[in-house]
């Protein structure tokens, strides 16, 4: 009998793959055509997606959240670029702090399978028992979204497996996440220029 979470993870895996193959196809013609020559010619192809484009980005950041693969502050930098700090800090918050609520969400309906298929080893375990006895975790989860370079991916997933509520992690997210990334897009748009 094939459970919840071997169904999820097959029907996720091949919906990537689709769209991994998709996008590639798409880059490597853009490529080819001369769109990656410099900063001006990608932002010029970016800019062709019309109003598409920033939600484009979103989605790309929401995804990296819910499929764990790249780091979020590459999609920051992009961003900058590619719509300036400002414009770069609004999509990416908004498809990070989107990615983060649904992997709470898939991890309160599927369980702990679902984090042990995607983060396997001991993580788990140790961040389990220190959080059913901590009267912090909510700080710490608070201080994990605040600073850059924490495994914040596994801890949107492992925190729907505790008894926090959709509410105060969503507002966790809301409050905790701008600054990380607002801090990544003004160095980037500061580099770019």
């Amino acid at each position: 009998m094939i459970n919840r979470v071997d169904i999820w993870k097959k029907w996720l895996t091949a919906v990537l793959l689709i769209l991994c193959l998709a996008v590639c196809a798409v880059l490597f013609k853009a490529y080819l055509d001369g769109k990656f020559d410099s900063v001006e010619t990608l932002q010029g192809y970016i800019v062709g997606f019309g109003l598409l484009a920033p939600l484009i980005l979103v989605t790309i950041q929401a995804m990296q959240v819910v499929i764990p693969v790249l780091p979020g502050f590459l999609g920051c930098v992009v961003g900058a670029l590619m719509f300036g700090w400002l414009g770069g800090f609004w999509c990416n918050y908004i498809g990070i702090s989107a990615g983060s609520i649904i992997a709470f969400l898939i991890a309160k309906k599927l369980g702990k399978g679902i984090v042990d298929k995607m983060f396997p080893g001991k993580r788990y375990e140790r961040w389990s028992s220190w959080a059913a006895k901590s009267k912090s975790y909510t700080f710490f989860l608070f201080l994990i979204m605040v600073l850059p370079l924490f495994p914040d991916d596994f801890f949107c997933y492992f925190t729907g497996l505790t008894k926090m509520s959709t509410r105060k992690f969503t507002t966790i997210i809301i409050l905790g996440k701008p600054w990380c990334i607002l801090a990544y897009s003004i160095l980037a748009g500061m580099a770019s220029t």
